[in-house]
């Protein structure tokens, strides 16, 4: 098993500028493991209700994705429901429904307890906790999480900071965590609390990447065509930590390709509603678009300003 995530599955209910659809896939833990299943095996652990449909379930499993992990139980699916502006980078929650999620509970199987690397999608640090009390030797472990989080759970919060290598979170949650405004100075903060590696997602302006030796600046790609960006922070993290767990290891050349591809990734989630972008997604696509990515960012050096 090379890669585990533990997170959400649910229903959205989303409103964009471009459109609105309702009660389509969504959580987490779908985004996460449906990206990253391009570059590596993921095992999944969620929790749905027994409304979920059958078919989100062969999709996964068609995309290699272990789901004996993901619990069946009595009652409703999570369901959330939100709206964008013009500004695509923020949602507003207009109503959240936990149901079974409310009850959630991950246990991990003996196979899962032996996973390498593991994503700790954006839930309760409590139960984050759970995970990290039931894997034995892991060698990197990332997390994600939120303001919610970050105000009501700060004690819980700190102390999966503790124990992670590697915190996912955008701009605006760095600064609540560190009490810093200036984001170079949030992300020492941060890094201070125990996570080696810090990547802050910058939406539509791409991502950074902080360690003991460099910062890591990706673009976001330019697209005519954004549609919904529900989703694309989990998908941008499945990119990244996919490829990190194909490499089989983590330094700082694989975790810039690795932000490279989450972009990319992110990139095709956000030109549809809902994870449709991704389901019928061909390596050859992603290629391609990482190869215009490079190009977009390539450049040669400077050795000298010009004689004047």
């Amino acid at each position: 098993m090379s890669l585990l995530v533990v997170g959400s599955v649910a229903f959205d209910s989303v409103k964009t500028p471009f459109g609105d659809v309702e009660d389509v896939l969504g959580g987490s833990a779908l985004y996460f493991s449906t990206s990253a299943s391009y570059f590596t095996d993921v095992s999944l652990v969620a929790v749905v209700g027994d409304d979920f449909p059958e078919e989100p379930v062969e999709f996964l499993k068609s995309r290699k994705v272990d789901v004996k992990g993901l619990h069946r139980a009595e009652g409703k699916t999570f369901r959330w429901k939100g709206e964008y502006g013009f500004d695509l980078n923020e949602a507003h929650t207009l109503d959240t429904q936990l149901n079974v999620f409310s009850d959630f509970k991950p246990e991990l199987s003996d196979a899962q307890k032996d996973a390498k690397f593991i994503f700790l999608a954006n839930i309760d640090p409590e139960l984050q906790l759970e995970v990290l009390n039931q894997v034995r030797n892991p060698e990197f472990v990332a997390c994600d999480t939120m303001n919610f989080w970050i105000n009501g759970k700060p004690a819980e919060l700190r102390r999966t900071l503790e124990r992670v290598n590697m915190l996912v979170i955008n701009e605006s949650e760095a600064r609540a965590l560190a009490g810093e405004s200036n984001i170079v100075k949030a992300a020492q903060a941060i890094r201070a609390m125990g996570p080696q590696y810090l990547v802050v997602k910058r939406g539509e302006y791409g991502a950074l990447v902080f360690s003991d030796k460099e910062t890591f600046f990706a673009p976001a790609y330019p697209l005519e065509s954004v549609y919904d960006p529900t989703g694309a922070g989990d998908t941008f993290a499945g990119g990244l930590m996919g490829y990190i767990a194909s490499r089989g290891r983590v330094d700082d050349e694989t975790l810039r390709l690795g932000t490279v591809i989450g972009c990319v990734m992110a990139s095709f989630d956000v030109e549809q509603f809902s994870f449709d972008a991704l389901r019928d997604l061909k390596a050859a696509q992603i290629l391609e678009r990482f190869k215009r990515f490079h190009s977009l960012v390539n450049f040669e050096t400077l050795t000298e300003l010009p004689a004047r």
